[in-house]
């Protein structure tokens, strides 16, 4: 039987991403977020107003997406409760948030360049999107009381680069989704994606029916 329930959050389950981006004095940072969605080579973000990563992609207008896979579910977890904003916000320090400057070696992960933008990709991470700011617009902006406080930015695919391991065999440009194993976020906790449950007839649609204007536009970033 259902009931009617009025939870605070409603992480169902997303993936995972490391956003990496650069500060004002040159330096890298690396957030991870978990309210993200894509169609076609574009995705939009749902991120504080107040974030660091969120001040970086505004002034820079450019970032990379690292996608985690399970594997590196302790890395990002040390990434957890670190900011690299100084002072730390007011709600994320009533959230036991710290400052961090140097967030790729309380990691351990290994910033590498990217090829379109100034952002390093993570090499630990098999997924490496690199992307430019589209659009930005304010959640809820119609409410004084949350209005400016979280943003949705929608950001362009520029550059993607893929592990070798995940890609289907005989297929360059395609992921294998027997082999690729995202960091999933449900409800605060890391999980998994477990074993394909049931064959599915969008499968039979060729993949090359979705592509974009944006991957020829990619091609001269």
């Amino acid at each position: 039987m259902h009931q009617t329930v009025e939870p605070s959050i409603l992480y169902f389950g997303t993936p995972v991403v490391l956003i990496s981006t650069v500060n004002e004095n040159g330096s890298s940072n690396l957030a991870p977020i978990s309210s993200i969605f894509w169609l076609g080579w574009r995705c939009v973000i749902g991120i504080s107003a107040y974030s660091k990563t969120t001040e970086n992609l505004l002034r820079n207008r450019e970032g990379v997406l690292n996608l985690p896979s399970v594997q590196q579910a302790t890395q990002v977890n040390a990434l957890a409760l670190t900011t690299g904003a100084n002072p730390v916000p007011e709600a994320k320090q009533r959230r036991g948030y710290r400052y961090e400057a140097d967030k790729f070696s309380l990691a351990g992960l290994t910033p590498v360049p990217a090829e379109t933008v100034g952002a390093p990709r993570v090499l630990e991470c098999p997924v490496q999107m690199e992307v430019v700011v589209e659009d930005v617009h304010s959640l809820a902006d119609r409410y004084e009381d949350q209005r400016g406080k979280i943003l949705t930015l929608e950001l362009r695919v520029q550059r993607i680069h893929l592990e070798e391991s995940i890609l289907m065999e005989g297929h360059p440009n395609r992921v294998d989704p027997d082999k690729w194993r995202p960091l999933i976020m449900s409800f605060q906790e890391f999980y998994g994606l477990g074993e394909k449950v049931h064959s599915s007839r969008l499968g039979t649609i060729p993949e090359s029916e979705y592509r974009t204007p944006d991957i020829q536009r990619a091609r001269t970033a």
